[in-house]
């Protein structure tokens, strides 16, 4: 087993500077004129199960990279249907994917807001190992996030839908997803109401995306996505977005661990300023194979409006969240 690699990616360096830089210009985020390494579980690492032994240490094979491995697949890996956990794991501070969360906070422009997420993810078939992160697998995750006017009876402001179908890979300490996405913007009947001369907008999105993770260690992930909309409406092509994840890779029982992560999204049609989103606070993990990471804390939040209905509004949040992370 070789040790970690002494070579980062150029990329995984670039994707970092790039984090730390926006951050210094967050305020360039225009109006227009909730980390996945394997853990310990039922198999833990390195025993043996039906004749298939599990790696001795998360990372995998430290020295392999998909540039220079000719091991691209291991002669051990099998199908498996329905299989646990997956290879390629949400960005926590990304309020683009689907996720089970609620966020209370206060907008300088439209006071106390509620902003959740009623979302899921399966995975389909993995081609690779069984007890382990590491192989080929196809998903299916798809979410509702729905924001309410605290100030105003919990009234419905509106809500965007999106359903994923990602094709992802994951060997050692890199990762890489490739696949389709779908979303739609919604305006609610309540606010409707309450603006009538509000211009609604058919905002919707039929998107291929690329997307990198590098672990420089189990508990701290890199990356970068590409994502370009072959089929818009108000929408624009080219989104990008990058950052990293700081957390508790193991199971961590009651106690939990700190967690740190920020997300920069930039976006076309916000002629690339976009935002910057940025949480902390405290993490579980669970212990088995398809448990997720349950998260608590603060966060911030600078830019353009994650509402897609709302998306040239710029909007500075701050407030507490709760956010579960497949």
């Amino acid at each position: 087993m070789c040790g970690l690699p002494q070579k980062v990616p150029t990329f995984a360096i670039a994707m970092f500077c790039g984090t730390i830089l926006l951050l210094a210009n967050s305020g360039a985020a225009q109006t227009v004129p909730g980390a996945g390494i394997p853990y310990p579980s039922e198999p833990m690492y390195g025993e043996c199960v039906g004749g298939e032994c599990l790696p001795t240490m998360p990372m995998g094979d430290g020295c392999c990279s998909l540039l220079d491995c000719s091991n691209f697949l291991s002669p051990d890996w099998r199908w498996t249907f329905l299989p646990q956990g997956f290879l390629y794991h949400t960005y926590w501070a990304s309020q683009a994917e689907p996720r089970l969360s609620s966020q209370i906070f206060g907008e300088n422009h439209e006071g106390t807001l509620l902003d959740s997420t009623i979302g899921g993810r399966v995975g389909l078939v993995r081609f690779g190992q069984r007890y382990a992160e590491e192989g080929i697998q196809l998903d299916v995750l798809a979410g509702a996030k729905l924001r309410q006017d605290v100030d105003h009876e919990m009234d419905m402001v509106g809500t965007d839908y999106r359903f994923d179908i990602p094709l992802t890979y994951r060997k050692g300490s890199q990762a890489w997803k490739f696949g389709f996405y779908h979303v739609s913007s919604h305006v609610g009947d309540e606010y409707l109401i309450q603006h009538p001369g509000f211009d609604r907008l058919n905002y919707y999105r039929n998107s291929l995306y690329l997307g990198y993770s590098y672990y420089m260690v189990p508990e701290f992930r890199l990356y970068g996505e590409i994502d370009y909309g072959f089929d818009t409406d108000i929408a624009k092509p080219w989104n990008f977005q990058f950052g990293f994840d700081y957390g508790p890779a193991y199971a961590t029982g009651i106690r939990g661990a700190p967690f740190f992560a920020i997300n920069a999204h930039l976006r076309q049609e916000l002629n690339y300023g976009g935002n910057v989103n940025m949480q902390g606070g405290w993490a579980w993990r669970g212990e088995g194979l398809a448990s997720g990471t349950l998260r608590t804390g603060p966060f911030f939040y600078n830019g353009g409006s994650p509402q897609f209905s709302f998306y040239a509004n710029n909007e500075q949040q701050l407030g507490w969240g709760l956010w579960y992370d497949f």
